[in-house]
């Protein structure tokens, strides 16, 4: 929690108004009680701040039910969910650069029904309580995106987390390099986001970061990414298209090593690539970050490495 947080109303209310009264009261009407009215007050708002503290829902075991809440579609097969928590002040309890696991029991094509379950990382955080947001695609082929389309306001799904091997920490690298294709732009939104929300404690860290779809059309919350750049000059995106309009001054075509070289940090120590996208995708940048002079990547990545995939 930072020392501007502390300085909320709901803490004067809630805390300092309440000592402050039960000592200046002692001070009036019993003076020698003082010092026990102060450890008394002082004990007592210890114990409200952690009843205050936002509660953390998530059980990396156990699913749990969650309601949603809003639906808010962005075109024909792409719409955030917005699914309630179970107060205003609950959280997911999601580090940044994790994802959760939704499980459903999906019909199959003979009938039978079987447990799916895929990781989708929210484009929300644990700033913002009592909710969470869901960025999704749906597919023709996709179990959970298909199952998530049908959803209407007032249904659930089952949820459980954290899962994943990242996890950010503020300057944990001087300069990330990230390559996303499609929705594989949902965990480096949130790294992002991170990222800018620290830089009046001290987050120094920069952002280089390609972004490449079919369409113009298909770049999801480009609004929110062009925001994110407009305010923080250590952040900037790159845009990839295979099939760009008439007058298109980004990348065209696939993400290639050469635009790997010209648009992301060079290796180093100090410099971490991140990629997050279609396994073809991912699998050409992993041999290309390898001949740029990166250390080899992992088939499953750790946190350690150079190159991580999420």
């Amino acid at each position: 929690m930072s020392e501007e947080s502390l300085l909320e109303r709901k803490y004067f209310d809630g805390i300092y108004i309440p000592a402050g009264l039960l000592v200046f009261g002692t001070v009036i009407v019993k003076k020698e009680w003082t010092l026990y009215a102060a450890l008394a007050a002082l004990v007592l708002g210890v114990i409200k701040y952690f009843r205050m503290l936002p509660k953390k829902v998530l059980k990396p075991a156990v699913f749990q039910e969650f309601e949603l809440k809003e639906k808010t579609i962005i075109s024909h097969n792409v719409a955030i969910y917005r699914f309630k928590l179970p107060t205003p002040d609950s959280v997911l309890g999601l580090p940044i650069g994790q994802h959760i696991s939704i499980g459903a029991a999906i019909e199959q094509p003979d009938g039978s029904t079987k447990e799916i379950v895929r990781s989708y990382t929210p484009i929300s955080g644990d700033h913002q309580p009592g909710y969470f947001d869901l960025l999704i695609k749906s597919y023709p082929t996709g179990n959970i995106s298909k199952h998530m389309a049908s959803l209407q306001v007032g249904q659930t799904i089952r949820v459980k987390g954290p899962k994943g091997a990242f996890v950010y920490t503020p300057n944990m690298v001087r300069h990330f390099g990230m390559v996303a294709g499609g929705t594989g732009i949902t965990p480096m939104l949130q790294v992002i986001r991170a990222i800018v929300r620290g830089r009046a404690a001290g987050d120094r860290t920069e952002v280089d970061l390609i972004f490449a779809n079919v369409t113009a059309q298909d770049i999801l919350l480009k609004e929110d990414l062009d925001a994110l750049v407009a305010q923080d000059k250590g952040i900037r995106v790159h845009y990839v298209l295979d099939r760009p309009p008439e007058g298109w001054t980004g990348g065209v075509g696939f993400v290639t090593q050469e635009m790997v070289e010209k648009l992301l940090p060079k290796p180093a120590s100090d410099v971490k690539i991140l990629l997050c996208g279609p396994p073809p995708m991912i699998s050409g940048l992993k041999k290309a970050t390898e001949a740029l002079g990166f250390q080899k990547a992992r088939p499953v990545s750790k946190l350690e490495d150079q190159v991580f995939a999420f």
